[in-house]
């Protein structure tokens, strides 16, 4: 049939309007705001149809600030900042900078338990036909990173749940291609980071590691999930950061609060806590 060319131009502008896209193709019908249930749904299916495929039972959750660095980094910095203060003179903001260059290397403990752990645990748990225990973290720089380097330098998978933020966050290369995520909404992420946790283990941070620890203690406090052993890295810093004990003598927590966490400063004590907590049923190929 000849078509006119004022109908061949209607009949593209046809083919080419928004309307005539298929529905789960159309990223502006998906971004309006009565599409967020929708997009709810997507974030919650999408990781979860992904560990079932790859056959991820259950995981360990490792939580801390995106600040620490490795020793390596750390040291070269502050290096960098004490060569600068040589050659200054009195200068307020370059001291302040060279104090906080001098702690990060103090923090970088942090990182060395957080990868050594990672690569202990991973170790262990990484079988052909199933993985338990597989570390998960949000995916990005500082213990995060430490966390998913101990597990590939194992030989073994992690999981990184990445969020977009204002100023995004990349995503560390020690991440599992096939297990890295990334959510818009933080209820949806924190939602992943426990549907198959079996251990929660939390290093120095700020307050996203702060909101999340607490997050978790207050669903264990509440019922509203199943106890899983939760261990806090660093007992100094866990010691001054919170006082549990006045919470208790203040009566804003019952005694038995205390006993919902561990503290510890090894790696090797955060496996001890894991081994405690499901008495003798955290071997290989067992399910926790």
């Amino acid at each position: 049939m000849n078509t006119s060319p004022a109908l061949a131009e209607r009949l593209r502008a046809i083919v080419e309007s928004p309307t005539y896209r298929l529905a789960y193709e159309d990223s502006e019908l998906l971004g309006h705001d009565d599409l967020r249930p929708v997009r709810l749904q997507l974030e919650l299916l999408k990781p979860e149809r992904a560990l079932r495929e790859q056959g991820v039972y259950s995981t360990v959750v490792v939580f801390g600030s995106a600040r620490v660095t490795d020793a390596v980094t750390a040291n070269t910095q502050l290096a960098a900042f004490e060569q600068g203060a040589a050659i200054s003179l009195a200068n307020p903001a370059l001291e302040k900078k060279l104090a906080l260059a001098r702690r990060r290397v103090e923090q970088a403990r942090h990182y060395e338990q957080a990868r050594r752990f990672a690569n202990l645990i991973s170790s262990r748990f990484q079988q052909q036909e199933r993985c338990d225990f597989v570390v998960v973290t949000g995916g990005g720089p500082g213990i995060m990173e430490a966390a998913n380097r101990g597990a590939f330098e194992a030989g073994a998978r992690s999981i990184g749940l990445n969020i977009t933020l204002p100023h995004e966050q990349a995503p560390n290369p020690y991440v599992s291609p096939e297990l890295a995520f990334r959510f818009h909404y933080f209820a949806l992420r924190k939602m992943h980071f426990l549907m198959h946790a079996r251990g929660l283990v939390a290093f120095p941070g700020g307050y996203g590691t702060l909101d999340e620890l607490f997050e978790v203690l207050t669903l264990i406090q509440t019922g509203k999930m199943a106890p899983i052993p939760v261990v806090l890295v660093g007992r100094t810093f866990w010691r001054r950061v919170v006082d549990f004990d006045y919470l208790v003598d203040e009566g804003y927590i019952a005694p038995a609060d205390v006993d919902l966490f561990t503290c510890v400063d090894q790696a090797e004590e955060i496996v001890a806590a894991l081994e405690r907590f499901y008495a003798g049923r955290l071997r290989e190929g067992a399910s926790p």
